[in-house]
């Protein structure tokens, strides 16, 4: 499996995808939830449009392949889906296209909101950004429940920084797995992995679908320990189905 590009990494928080404004911070009267009828419109149209550039984009350039769509049905209401981060633009679109018709909300990282044009159009595309402050914190949680509350899955990238093509599972830990015992709702393992194409030089992607995850234990830090270790553990069984690393990565 030889590769062209080679990427050194310190820690498994490296960052290797900085925005052009990583240092960027939502302004104070930020509408972390808009319901206003142009915003309603805006949003419609816009994340319409993404997903066609995205269906397209996902199927002739990643070469994705969904496996496991099947899992989705019968769950009624909203859940969690987690997932590995291993494109930059791809991850925008590899969620939604799994769960349509649903429409998906993403956790992301305001830094993204500092990227030229693209920031513009994130709370129309359904980012939903992590908070800095106590204040926004419970501007976020009320987000989070917001959107669950109205039947929607909501995406979270826990190992939180893009490493692209990586084939592997990065370590993460369980804070994002309180909002499925937080809501009570189930939780889904998203893991995209890539196998040697015989025809493009790109690798195909592999996206499986696994759950729904329901937490065990008496406490909610137990339940939240357990949900996290059982979207972990499938998502790593998973990631064995990787038999091509397009970009290597390589501790210093």
């Amino acid at each position: 499996m030889k590769n062209n590009t080679v990427r050194y990494y310190s820690s498994y928080t490296d960052d290797f995808e900085q925005s052009s404004n990583q240092n960027f911070e939502l302004a104070e009267d930020y509408e972390w939830v808009r319901t206003d009828f142009i915003s309603h419109f805006m949003s419609g149209l816009i994340y319409g449009l993404a997903i066609i550039f995205g269906g397209l984009y996902c199927r002739l350039f990643l070469h994705q392949r969904i496996k496991g769509r099947n899992n989705l049905k019968g769950v009624k209401g909203g859940f969690f889906i987690y997932g590995n981060h291993t494109q930059p633009v791809g991850d925008v679109f590899i969620p939604a296209l799994c769960v349509l018709p649903k429409r998906i909300y993403t956790v992301v990282s305001p830094a993204n909101y500092g990227i030229p044009v693209i920031g513009k159009l994130l709370p129309f595309l359904g980012a939903i950004p992590t908070a800095k402050s106590l204040h926004e914190a419970k501007e976020f949680n009320n987000a989070v429940n917001y959107r669950i509350e109205k039947g929607h899955p909501v995406v979270i990238y826990p190992e939180a920084h893009v490493w692209e093509y990586y084939t592997k599972i990065r370590p993460f830990s369980d804070t994002s797995f309180k909002f499925p015992v937080k809501f009570d709702k189930p939780a889904f393992a998203m893991t995209v992995t890539y196998r040697k194409s015989k025809v493009f030089k790109r690798p195909i992607m592999e996206v499986f679908i696994d759950g729904p995850f329901y937490p065990n234990g008496n406490t909610p830090k137990e339940r939240t320990a357990n949900l996290h270790n059982q979207v972990y553990n499938v998502m790593n069984e998973r990631s064995k189905n990787s038999n091509f690393r397009f970009i290597e990565y390589k501790q210093k």
